[in-house]
């Protein structure tokens, strides 16, 4: 039996990921959260085989889960799912250590197929983003995004999307100084210089909606 735990904030999401996967004669959800911390503290209680986690949490980046996760349970398979475009964000959650990436309108088939690979050792990914991921490996160049860390790439997020510095703060639980200081070090590694210019990016790169 395939042991599965749901993360999202949704609880219409999460029924439909609960439905789809309790179809599956050869596996179940052992377990649910609805953000960040409770993911963590569930997954730590419920032996389980595959995390099935929102990259947007309200109380985290499920980037942030992920790498809590990979600290504790590095064998542990991750598979993000997003309502974002795969191409700005799959290289990244690959790297930071899923096993795989599944936009949130895929058919349920492909949950399931994307579950069972994740769980065989495999990696998940969509045949389209593999062949941009391919030609990303190939080029030398970089997009400016993609020079930020995990948590700078959160906060410029967050920025674009018109959350203010204490709001990223309080989100974050870091001081709204400690965001300032992000948010310099995002302009100046991105060659920006106003917040306008960040969701000017962020909605040219599908980074946010």
């Amino acid at each position: 039996m395939i042991r599965v735990i749901t993360v999202d904030d949704h609880p219409v999401v999460r029924r439909g990921l609960k439905q789809i996967i309790a179809a599956e004669l050869d596996m179940q959800v052992v377990g649910e959260a609805e953000n960040a911390r409770e993911a963590l503290r569930v997954i730590r209680e419920i032996a389980c085989d595959a995390v099935v986690l929102d990259i947007t949490l309200p109380d985290a980046s499920g980037l942030e889960v992920l790498s809590q996760l990979k600290s504790e349970r590095p064998t542990l398979p991750v598979l993000i799912m997003s309502i974002h475009d795969e191409e700005p964000y799959a290289l990244r959650v690959l790297k930071a250590g899923a096993s795989g990436y599944l936009m949130k309108d895929s058919l349920p088939e492909e949950l399931i197929k994307a579950i069972r690979k994740i769980t065989s050792g495999g990696k998940y990914i969509s045949p389209s983003i593999a062949e941009r991921l391919a030609s990303e490996y190939a080029s030398p160049g970089k997009s400016p995004h993609e020079k930020l860390s995990d948590r700078e790439f959160q906060i410029m997020c967050l920025i674009a999307s018109g959350k203010s510095l204490k709001q990223i703060g309080e989100v974050l639980y870091i001081s709204g100084k400690t965001v300032s200081t992000y948010r310099a070090r995002i302009l100046e590694k991105m060659n920006m210089k106003t917040n306008a210019d960040l969701v000017g990016y962020a909605l040219q790169n599908r980074l946010i909606e």
